[in-house]
């Protein structure tokens, strides 16, 4: 089985009771909401990650003010000639402040849109499961930034 690492660093930018979030295009061509981040290039800092993916995604320049934590995810997918891939996602979640930039889509990128939404709508919206990670860690702000699975219902 083939391993592979993908680490990105996000932003949480949360105004007047509003998310900004952007409309990531799955390469089949579903579209979910996600955060305003991205995958870290070698040698980046993560911190720079965040404010060059925000800024490619948004238009926005932000200022990352917390690190609010880490989230990872797992996933095993089939892959060609009958092996599979053991994928897992390191998520950085900074807290971050618009400090500039007028709001616009990406270009040949990702996503395709980007647009605040209300905090008490997110649950409506087709998201990724980051958003829920992440909004939780902003909500939680876990001492050690690190989220306590669920409780079993």
């Amino acid at each position: 089985m083939r391993e592979e690492l993908r680490v990105a660093a996000y932003a949480v930018c949360v105004r007047e009771g509003h998310l900004l979030l952007a409309r990531w295009v799955s390469p089949e061509g579903d579209r979910k909401w996600t955060l305003p981040g991205g995958g870290m290039e070698h040698g980046e800092d993560p911190y720079d990650t965040v404010v060059r993916e925000a800024a490619e995604e948004t238009g926005y320049t932000v200022d990352p003010t917390v690190l609010l934590g880490i989230d990872t995810k797992r996933r095993h997918h089939p892959r060609r000639l009958g092996t599979r891939l053991d994928f897992q996602a390191l998520r950085i979640v900074y807290e971050a402040r618009i400090t500039g930039g007028d709001l616009r889509p990406e270009t040949d990128g990702s996503t395709d849109l980007a647009a605040w939404h209300p905090l008490e709508e997110i649950p409506t919206l087709e998201r990724v499961d980051l958003v829920d990670a992440a909004l939780r860690l902003w909500r939680e702000r876990p001492e050690n930034g690190h989220l306590k699975p669920p409780a079993p219902h």
